[in-house]
């Protein structure tokens, strides 16, 4: 048997992080067992329904990497005649009938002639799954004998797809109770069901945008990157064992098994998503990762990078989360970067000696020989490394802020920054020099 799943969103809305994890679970089921993912839009509330929300599906899933096969036709809006057609079958077999008018007129609402018997179907995460029927009694189907509604719809949909498994959110079970009864009604072949735990919030409520959950779009425009989307998805609520936690998405098809997925909620974790997020920015080497800023840059219209951009991809690549995250920092943390420091202002003086916990005379002394030290590192070899070596002994045996604290504001121009080791190893000697004799020069005229 092929293993033909399917992704049904209804185009009411923004394409959220619960949906796309839901595709990406029939996606990798699909895949794993080397069958094949519809996508089917569930578009009959006309009134909700947008063509701008199917092109942010799409967009997300091509974004996600997640590929798919379109039902014919992709939307239930043109299966109308279809499923008039299976619903007057069950009418005509007694299985339905038209009972009280409908609320808004046009004719009588058409129930499902409910058995009241037990349903019991195997759920491949949950196992064995029962209801008695008789609570539903007798369910309505269509709003008349021209309109047909969802349970008829999915049961149509489904059966002529050749969907073999439903895998959808643990919200939906009680739907499949009456999905059932209309598939045996018609005289369908049950497809295999597999219900996945809703992702909930930190404090097992209902997951919203106060939690961090945003559509997926505008994780995309903070700056977050597919991998790393889908990465987190998958491991929301299912694990393949072991302490791993980065996988591509190949290595996800070949790993998910589905009866590995938990009963329980799962919980969504804005910090850990951030922290794959940076986790695969810092696998990137340094030409890819400048050419997807770049282009992160472009797409979201972000305003012109400095011109500074290449000497601070290391700096950003290392401490930014996101792209986004990144492109604040080059403002911030790389602003030292900037030929002309502070747009060419002096340094405030008590900017200079606020953390040293010293007069400006101690300070002035210090920076003077911090000034010989760093002269006498070979300009070929001016890293990080070597400039710590050659002035943290000295920093250490007169008091690291009062020596270091200085020279980190010399470097940078102010009160936050990376440390003053990192800050010379990105200027280069020349311009390491000449802004410690600035700042001399300044205390000197005290």
């Amino acid at each position: 048997m092929k293993v033909i799943t399917r992704f049904p969103p209804s185009p009411t809305g923004k394409f959220h992080i619960g949906s796309a994890r839901t595709a990406l679970f029939n996606y990798l089921f699909a895949q794993h067992h080397g069958g094949t993912m519809f996508l089917r839009f569930e578009d009959t509330d006309a009134e909700r329904n947008k063509i701008e929300h199917e092109h942010d599906i799409i967009d997300g899933l091509h974004w996600l990497g997640i590929s798919y096969t379109e039902s014919i036709p992709l939307r239930q809006s043109e299966r109308l005649d279809v499923y008039r057609s299976y619903l007057h079958q069950l009418i005509e077999s007694g299985a339905a009938y038209e009972a009280e008018p409908a609320e808004n007129g046009g004719g009588n609402v058409v129930r499902f002639k409910n058995p009241n018997v037990k349903i019991t179907f195997s759920d491949l995460i949950r196992g064995e799954v029962s209801f008695d029927t008789a609570e539903l009694k007798d369910f309505i189907i269509a709003r008349n004998t021209g309109s047909p509604l969802y349970h008829l719809a999915v049961v149509a949909d489904d059966h002529d797809s050749g969907i073999t498994h439903v895998i959808r959110g643990e919200d939906h079970i009680s739907n499949t109770q009456r999905q059932i009864l209309i598939i045996e009604a018609l005289g369908f072949s049950r497809p295999v069901y597999a219900h996945i735990p809703l992702i909930l919030a930190p404090d097992r409520s209902k997951l919203s945008k106060r939690h961090g959950a945003i559509s997926l779009n505008e994780y995309r425009a903070e700056g977050f990157v597919a991998e790393a989307l889908v990465n987190y998805l998958a491991l929301l609520g299912w694990n393949p064992g072991g302490e791993r936690e980065l996988f591509s998405l190949a290595e996800l098809v070949r790993a998910f098994d589905i009866t590995q997925v938990q009963k329980s909620g799962a919980i969504f974790d804005l910090q850990k998503l951030r922290w794959f997020n940076h986790s695969y920015l810092k696998k990137l080497d340094a030409e890819e990762y400048e050419a997807r800023f770049a282009e992160y840059i472009k797409t979201e219209k972000k305003a012109a990078p400095p011109a500074y951009l290449s000497q601070a991809i290391r700096i950003v690549q290392e401490r930014g989360e996101t792209f986004g995250h990144a492109f604040e920092l080059l403002h911030t943390d790389c602003a030292f970067l900037e030929d002309n420091l502070n747009g060419g202002a002096p340094i405030p003086i008590p900017l200079l000696t606020k953390g040293a916990k010293a007069d400006a005379l101690t300070v002035l002394a210090h920076l003077k020989k911090v000034l010989v030290l760093l002269s006498g590192v070979d300009e070929k070899s001016f890293t990080t490394d070597a400039i710590k070596d050659a002035v943290f002994p000295y920093a250490t045996g007169e008091g690291r802020a009062s020596v270091l604290w200085p020279l980190r504001v010399a470097l940078s121009g102010k009160e936050k920054s990376p440390d003053p080791f990192t800050l010379a190893g990105y200027l280069g000697k020349e311009r390491t020099l000449s802004r410690v004799s600035n700042a001399i020069e300044m205390l000197s005229r005290v």
